[in-house]
């Protein structure tokens, strides 16, 4: 199995999660992320291993998903991530519920859907997700776990309603 091949193997569902809450829809985010997949094929040899191969492919997938959002008029410049770990929807049961989280974290403002985003279904840690942001790994913590409140306050207004 050569290198990318394996980059491909490791890599491409956590891409496809990550342009998949971006975009809100699967065929989009399978589209965006063979886009993504082989421009990284094509420039894979500008990658200077000073980031994670994943922090390398999710700066590649935000460029893809801008440039979508910029060709299609609905791109609005992004201004400067439940549980610690793992799948927020690890304890849900049925596909409302799911739907009710999706639906709020779509409503969680920048960066901290973004944030939010790539720590749990893009499972970066939080040095990599600073470096995106061009921050530290301390504002990308901050960011997740204030966007974590503000995540869990949507879905209490939402029941209260």
């Amino acid at each position: 199995m050569d290198a990318f091949e394996a980059l491909y193997r490791n890599s491409s569902g956590k891409v496809y999660r990550y342009l998949l809450s971006l975009t809100g829809s699967p065929e989009r985010a399978e589209e965006l992320t063979a886009e993504t997949l082989y421009r990284a094929y094509l420039h894979i040899d500008r990658f200077q291993g000073r980031s994670s191969v994943d922090t390398w492919l999710f700066s590649i997938a935000k460029n893809v998903w801008r440039t979508e959002q910029r060709r299609a008029g609905r791109f609005t410049d992004l201004p400067e991530d439940f549980p610690e770990e793992g799948d927020p929807l690890a304890g849900v049961e049925d596909h409302d519920s799911a739907m009710r989280i999706h639906q709020a974290l779509h409503r969680l403002p920048e960066p901290f859907r973004e944030v939010f985003t790539l720590r749990v279904f893009g499972e970066l840690k939080f040095a990599d997700i600073g470096a995106i942001f061009g921050k530290s790994e301390s504002w990308a913590k901050m960011t997740f776990y204030r966007g974590k409140d503000k995540l869990l306050t949507l879905l209490d207004e939402e029941e209260s309603l």
